[in-house]
């Protein structure tokens, strides 16, 4: 048995043996059946887990996309899920919106709402490593709490910045790592005691949230992800916290020749 098959042991603080959670070839299958899983209950359950929170860090992150490009943008929202955040660029000054994902159940819903609300973005099943859009096809590129889940960060954010017009702009919305130990202590608690609950409550699998925290233990959250954003190519690679750091908006923008 593959050690990425084993259940985590929560008490040990070992959360990196998650069925859901590989760093090898079998990363992006298992991401895909985790996420096909939970596709029907994910927008309840981020109510949930974050008290309703996640809307306005997701508004905050469309927001710092858009605000001060000199056009009506062309928004891409990568690893867009159900589309909060496609919805939330539709409804902004974008001029199209486009959200991809690889998870097909997660576009279904996603469409299934656009259809609901007669209005919305194109959704369309892509690989964050390898998109399907020519070079500097859109103004803004969006991505929530997707990064982490990527088999490689560096090569998505390449990705996105090729995808990028000239003065466009990135900005991506994860779990972050608390420089103040006392908040640190306090969040690694809620996950760990929080997101089995979670689990079990809504799908029966304590590890389908226990991912989280597993996942989290290698991301190079705000910090990294910014250093990885200039070493691709993005200039004024810059970050925000929110809630102490638990947060991270990062952000980047495309070199103007």
């Amino acid at each position: 048995m593959a050690s990425g098959d084993l259940t985590p042991d929560v008490a040990s603080g070992d959360l990196t043996l998650n069925k859901y959670l590989s760093y090898d070839q079998d990363r992006a299958p298992r991401v895909r059946e985790m996420f096909s899983r939970l596709a029907e209950r994910y927008d309840l359950v981020n109510d949930v887990m974050s008290f309703g929170m996640h809307r306005k860090w997701k508004r905050e992150a469309v927001r710092l996309a858009m605000d001060g490009l000199p056009r009506r943008p062309r928004v891409l929202d990568l690893c867009c899920g159900t589309g909060d955040m496609s919805f939330l660029a539709s409804t902004g000054q974008a001029s199209s919106v486009v959200g991809a994902d690889f998870t097909l159940p997660m576009l279904r819903v996603a469409q299934r709402r656009a259809r609901a609300q007669k209005r919305g973005p194109a959704f369309v099943a892509a690989d964050a490593l390898h998109l399907p859009f020519r070079d500097g096809a859109f103004d803004a590129v969006t991505v929530g709490y997707g990064l982490r889940n990527v088999a490689d960060p560096q090569a998505a954010l390449r990705e996105m910045r090729r995808v990028l017009a000239p003065g466009g702009r990135a900005v991506v919305l994860d779990f972050g790592k608390p420089d103040n130990a006392v908040a640190d202590a306090l969040y690694q608690s809620y996950l760990r005691t929080m997101m089995p609950a979670v689990g079990w409550i809504f799908h029966g699998d304590p590890e389908t949230y226990l991912y989280i925290p597993a996942s989290l233990e290698r991301y190079p959250a705000q910090r990294g992800v910014a250093q990885m954003m200039r070493d691709v190519g993005f200039e004024n690679a810059r970050y925000e916290n929110r809630l102490l750091g638990t947060m991270g908006l990062n952000v980047g923008e495309a070199p103007v020749p």
